[in-house]
């Protein structure tokens, strides 16, 4: 484990390997689960004020569903805010399909596009890390869950390890500082 401030990282974090493989995937963590994608309270705003500039990038279904549902729906038994899901199993309400059935965020794609400013869900900018928040730190812990079986084999033949993948997400979330403390402390630790 490795403790940078008021975060804790656990050890696999750093010593498992991913790297997201969409051809083998086709993107089923928009699509598998229970829920929706986490949300930070911050970013439900977000939602309201960017779904007129999003939409035309999404799908009818998805469309349906949050003008009918929301663009965010309270999960009680999480005790969190997460994005909609199309009838409650199709996966995320904001996402988009290409020619090839590959699903990704329509709010990325807007992004991508100079439509907004605002990326996707931290949530799903960080996945397969997945924040826990209590009184006084952050738990940063990797989520394995078969939908990313792909992943792990490519990220084992690439051998890049989960933070690494998702550094520009870590900075996002915890700035360039803690990254870099992150980076120095793995390098000792190896050494």
């Amino acid at each position: 484990m490795i403790v940078i401030d008021d975060k804790t990282i656990s050890d696999d974090v750093v010593e498992e390997q991913f790297v997201c493989d969409l051809t083998a995937c086709k993107g089923a963590c928009c699509t598998a689960g229970d829920f929706g994608a986490p949300l930070d309270k911050s970013e439900l705003q977000i939602l309201d004020d960017i779904y007129d500039k999003v939409k035309p990038y999404l799908t009818a279904e998805g469309i349906a569903t949050i003008e009918k549902e929301g663009k965010y729906v309270y999960v009680k038994e999480n005790k969190e805010w997460c994005t909609t899901l199309m009838n409650k199993t199709e996966g995320c309400a904001w996402l988009v399909r290409d020619k090839h059935g590959v699903v990704g965020c329509g709010i990325e794609k807007a992004y991508n596009d100079k439509v907004i400013d605002w990326k996707k869900p931290i949530s799903c900018h960080l996945y397969p890390i997945r924040i826990t928040k209590y009184k006084n730190y952050d738990a940063v812990n990797y989520e394995r869950w078969h939908v990313c079986k792909a992943a792990c084999k490519n990220g084992k033949a690439l051998k890049v390890p989960v933070y690494k993948f998702l550094k520009d997400a870590l900075i996002r979330k915890y700035g360039a500082d803690f990254y870099e403390a992150l980076e120095l402390t793995v390098q000792h630790t190896e050494k």
